[in-house]
């Protein structure tokens, strides 16, 4: 079967309708019709979609055939990134999968300095808090907080980048720096997550953590830090990010929370041989053992 075909078929469960996956990849709305059309005559008939107010709801054969289907983009995905460029050439693309925090706050200064020093290679990033597959070649480096466990990838520990609690300095001159874990509680509005417990969850409080204990509830790493510099109130941030935050994060009780997390990265072994991710990867290592010294924190 085309992967055209399945191309269209992912484009319709990310979008929910014809007429948007469509826009999306520039073909027509029939076209994308008769390819889930013919998807589901190769299918024995099975339908893929049913309609609904809200649009096209995937079927349970839908949901089966999408991870099949995600492998076959990402294996597409890599074989363009490989025919971008010859395994010598500084051309073609490079994709790098980082965490929310990571790719957003640490990462692009990285990226820019790569970029100036090799203006031709593309830079592809994926911003998610799931690891992606690398033997499947969902992206071609990856930035983990976690040793990876398969085999065939290049790994390499850069260091640990710590959290703490923090808060801006306009909120601390404003409702006072809390001298102890119970007055945090007590007296102070905390920034921490609303259904998907994060790394705050280390947080050693004299009752258990639950969301209620948040003023500001937020399942996104980004959401929170943006709270946090806004003013709203004390949360968890790694120090390389408050220190670099404009104004600076003040820590707050530092001696009674900290939160470890090693720095991993990572690319298929089979890459050492292409000449822009080899330099990509050496470039990233270089620049997060760096982050790390930044991001040590307070002494204990």
């Amino acid at each position: 079967m085309s992967w055209d075909l399945y191309r269209s078929f992912l484009e319709v469960l990310r979008t929910g309708s014809l007429s948007a996956a469509s826009r999306s990849l520039g073909l027509t709305q029939p076209t994308v019709g008769r390819h889930i059309a013919m998807l589901e005559k190769t299918l024995h008939g099975k339908p893929l979609f049913t309609r609904s107010r809200t649009g096209l709801q995937p079927t349970e054969t839908a949901r089966e055939l999408r991870p099949h289907a995600e492998q076959m983009a990402a294996a597409a995905g890599a074989l363009l990134r490989a025919a971008s460029g010859a395994a010598e050439e500084m051309q073609g693309a490079v994709r790098i999968t980082a965490s929310e925090i990571i790719g957003a706050e640490v990462l692009p200064q990285m990226l820019t300095e790569f970029r100036a020093r090799q203006p031709g290679v593309v830079v592809e990033v994926s911003l998610s808090n799931q690891s992606a597959d690398l033997l499947r070649r969902d992206a071609d480096i990856a930035v983990r907080m976690v040793r990876p466990s398969q085999k065939a990838l290049v790994a390499r520990r850069v260091g640990k980048t710590v959290l703490g609690l923090h808060a801006s300095r306009v909120y601390l001159e404003t409702r006072g720096v809390p001298r102890s874990l119970a007055e945090l509680q007590q007296e102070h509005a905390l920034i921490g997550f609303d259904r998907q417990p994060s790394v705050s969850r280390g947080l050693k409080l004299p009752a258990p953590l639950s969301r209620e204990l948040f003023a500001y509830r937020c399942d996104s790493d980004l959401g929170q830090l943006a709270a946090i510099r806004a003013g709203f109130g004390i949360g968890v941030c790694q120090y390389g990010v408050a220190a670099s935050s404009s104004p600076p994060l003040v820590s707050v009780l530092p001696q009674e929370f900290r939160f470890e997390l090693d720095i991993w990265i990572v690319m298929h072994e089979a890459l050492r041989k292409t000449a822009r991710t080899r330099l990509m990867f050496d470039h990233l290592v270089a620049g997060f053992t760096q982050y790390a010294a930044r991001s040590a924190g307070p002494p204990r």
